[in-house]
């Protein structure tokens, strides 16, 4: 447990622990976050990322090379009130070195039990040959027979057989082994989209969560945001003459719709805040401006923020004047 770095110690009762990683389509990550950021959820703890992970490449920008940030590890927490359950929520920024995975999952299990964690429940990504226009659906697979035969009442279909590939998967796998009960929802994204980020998977999953454990959250802009892409991607295969495709859309395409819903959706509270960080670092060391324009061109913000990122330089020149 010293190996985890806690800065708080909330005084939880038989929490709901949800975990999620990236993955196809995004779909665990961006429900998890999104679920944290409505929610306001607070960070207590966090697992440091160099045991874990190892960095695999090195940033170019204007020439000049630098190493990335080391992924983040986030435990969240959220009191419930009139009622409502308590809620971890286990936020990775990346899948960790395969081959300690199983370790990392025990520690993250050691969180669970450390604070009685009433259930455990992943999210995933389940690719399908639908058309992005239809609405997804959420499927399950659970730990025991007793959850199976308990969600089988909630508008979610039963994945009998098959596999969930990754931590999304591998965690509630590890999490049966140590004792803790839970189970896996999964949102269909269509096979030709496997590469973009789908709200709409995200959103049908939290969806089916709040049916089976009560948790919700407002979801009007998570809807809003699945309204615009699809509206892209029907401008897009419209574009390319195409209609339903029969695999992945290129990288050209995808970033085409990224760069498009960059001006249309709304940056999760958490990435503006690390630009906000960022502009300060910079602001008192320029040679710090290098990591704001990585994260700006990584959300396809740049030009929302051209003007304060090229004041850096112009107050930077005029104070060595």
């Amino acid at each position: 447990m010293d190996r985890i770095k806690f800065n708080k110690n909330p005084k939880l009762k038989n929490p709901l622990f949800v975990v999620a990683w990236p993955g196809m389509g995004e779909v665990a990550y961006k429900a998890a976050g999104y679920l944290a950021e409505k929610l306001k959820a607070e960070v207590f703890a966090r697992i440091p990322a160099q045991e874990f992970f190892y960095l695999m490449e090195s940033h170019v920008r204007d020439g000049i090379i630098s190493l990335p940030e080391w992924p983040g590890n986030r435990f969240y927490f959220h009191k419930g009130k009139g009622g409502s359950q308590d809620v971890i929520i286990f936020i990775a920024d990346a899948q960790p070195d395969l081959a300690r995975a199983d370790e990392y999952c025990r520690l993250i299990i050691t969180v669970a039990k450390r604070y009685k964690a009433d259930r455990v429940i992943s999210f995933a990504a389940m690719p399908q040959a639908i058309d992005h226009n239809q609405p997804p659906n959420v499927w399950f697979t659970a730990t025991s027979e007793t959850i199976k035969k308990e969600l089988v009442k909630y508008n979610v279909q039963t994945l009998n057989d098959g596999h969930i590939s990754g931590l999304n998967g591998l965690f509630l796998g590890m999490a049966k082994r140590a004792g803790l009960d839970g189970f896996c929802l999964l949102g269909e994204i269509p096979l030709y989209t496997i590469q973009i980020e789908n709200p709409k998977a995200s959103c049908a999953v939290l969806e089916a969560l709040g049916r089976i454990t009560g948790l919700t959250a407002d979801l009007s802009s998570l809807r809003a945001q699945a309204a615009q892409l699809e509206i892209q991607i029907n401008n897009l295969l419209e574009y390319l003459k195409l209609g339903p495709a029969p695999g992945p859309i290129g990288e050209d395409e995808i970033d085409k719709i990224r760069k498009s819903l960059s001006q249309l959706t709304k940056l999760p509270l958490s990435v503006q805040q690390k630009i906000e960080e960022l502009f300060s670092r910079a602001k008192t060391d320029i040679s710090r401006a290098h990591e704001l324009k990585t994260e700006l061109d990584k959300w396809n913000v740049y030009k929302d923020y051209e003007d304060r990122f090229l004041d850096l330089f112009k107050k930077n020149k005029e104070s060595n004047n």
